[in-house]
C-alpha cells in the first residue's frame, strides 16, 4: 500500500501539505456523505490510515526507509494508530464529539479502528456508519505471537525462512522474509495466520517477535559489531599484519601499529551490520588483545631475559 499514492501527494511533501490532501479525501470518502457505500467507507479507512502514518514524524521516517512491504511487517494496526488523533480534522465535517477526543485506538483484537469516533455518554456504540464495522471487528479471530530466533549473519544479509504451524492435524507452511539490520524485539507480522474466528469472521495476525542469537565471535551494538583479537606480545612491540575475519566469512589483512597497547579497539568501517534493508553498514571494532605464553622454551626464557635486561 503506497501512502503517498492514497492521499495523491509527493515524498517530499511537507506535512501541511499531507493534511490537506487528507481532509480532501475525507471529505469525498467519508460514510456520512456515503451511506450504504461500502467502496467509499474502504477507502476512507485506507486514507486514514495513510494519513496516521504520514503525520507522524518518525512512521514516516521508517516508513519511508523500509518500504511498504517492510514497514507493514514491523508495525500492526495498533502501532499505527496508536496516539493517530484525526479529531480537529473530521471535526470540519460537523461531526459532533460531545468534547471527546476522537482518536484511532486498538483493543487488542487487532486492527485499529474498533473504536473510532466513540461518543462520551453514548453507551460504549459506534456512530456514524461504524457499528457494522466495529461488530465485525469483534469477531476476528486472536492474534498470535511466536520468538523468531535467527543469526547475526541473518541480520547482515536478510533471510527468507520457513515457520511451522499448527493447524488441526497438518501442519501449514508459511514463508517469511527477515529484513536485513532487525534487531532483537521487533515483531514482524503475517497477516491472517492468527488464530481462525469462531464465528466465521477473518483470521487473526501471527506475530514473530525476533530473538538475535548470540555469535561466537562478535558482539552487536546497534549496527555497529565488535570482537577481541589476540596477539603475540612481539607482534605488539614491533608491529605486525595480522588477519580478522568479517561476519560474511572474508580474512581482512590489518596492520597492527608498532607499540600497540593491550585493549586498543582498530576500527574496520563498513564491516558491521546495516542499519536497514539497504542502508549504511556500521563498523567492525576489534579489541586487541596480547597472549602471555604459559610455557617457554630454555631458548625463550634467555631471550626473555635479555629483554628484561635491556629495560623493556
Amino acid at each position: 500500500m503506497d501512502y503517498y499514492k492514497l492521499l495523491g501527494v509527493e515524498k517530499s511533501a511537507s506535512p501541511e501539505e499531507i493534511k490537506k490532501a487528507y481532509r480532501k479525501l475525507a471529505l469525498k470518502h467519508h460514510p456520512d456523505r456515503n451511506k450504504g457505500n461500502k467502496e467509499a467507507e474502504e477507502q476512507f479507512k485506507k486514507i486514514s490510515e495513510a494519513y496516521a502514518v504520514l503525520s507522524d514524524k518518525e512512521k514516516r521516517q521508517q516508513y519511508d526507509t523500509v518500504g511498504s512491504a517492510g514497514f507493514q511487517q514491523r508495525y500492526s494496526q495498533e502501532d499505527i494508530f496508536r496516539n493517530a488523533d484525526l479529531g480537529d480534522i473530521l471535526r470540519e465535517f460537523g461531526i459532533n464529539f460531545g468534547g471527546g477526543r476522537a482518536s484511532f485506538r486498538s483493543s487488542g483484537g487487532g486492527g485499529g479502528f474498533e473504536e473510532m469516533f466513540r461518543q462520551p455518554g453514548a453507551g460504549g456504540r459506534a456512530s456514524h456508519g461504524f457499528q457494522d464495522f466495529r461488530q465485525q471487528q469483534q469477531v476476528k479471530g486472536n492474534d498470535l505471537s511466536l520468538e523468531l530466533p535467527i543469526t547475526l549473519e541473518e541480520v547482515l544479509n536478510g533471510a527468507e525462512k520457513t515457520i511451522s504451524l499448527g493447524r488441526g492435524a497438518v501442519a501449514e507452511k508459511v514463508s517469511v522474509k527477515i529484513p536485513a539490520g532487525i534487531e532483537t524485539g521487533k515483531k514482524l507480522r503475517i497477516s491472517g495466520k492468527g488464530s481462525p474466528s469462531p464465528m466465521g469472521g477473518p483470521s487473526g495476525d501471527l506475530y514473530l517477535l525476533i530473538k538475535v542469537e548470540p555469535h561466537p565471535t562478535y558482539v552487536r551494538d546497534g549496527s555497529h559489531l565488535s570482537m577481541d583479537l589476540q596477539i603475540p606480545y612481539s607482534s605488539a612491540v614491533l608491529g605486525a599484519e595480522v588477519e580478522v575475519p568479517t561476519l560474511e566469512g572474508k580474512q581482512l589483512k590489518v596492520k597492527v601499529p608498532p607499540g600497540c597497547q593491550p585493549q586498543a579497539k582498530l576500527r574496520l568501517r563498513k564491516h558491521g551490520l546495516p542499519d536497514s534493508p539497504g542502508g549504511a553498514r556500521g563498523d567492525l571494532l576489534v579489541k586487541i588483545l596480547v597472549a602471555v605464553p604459559k610455557d617457554l622454551s630454555d631458548e625463550q626464557k634467555e631471550l626473555v631475559d635479555r629483554v628484561k635486561e635491556s629495560g623493556l
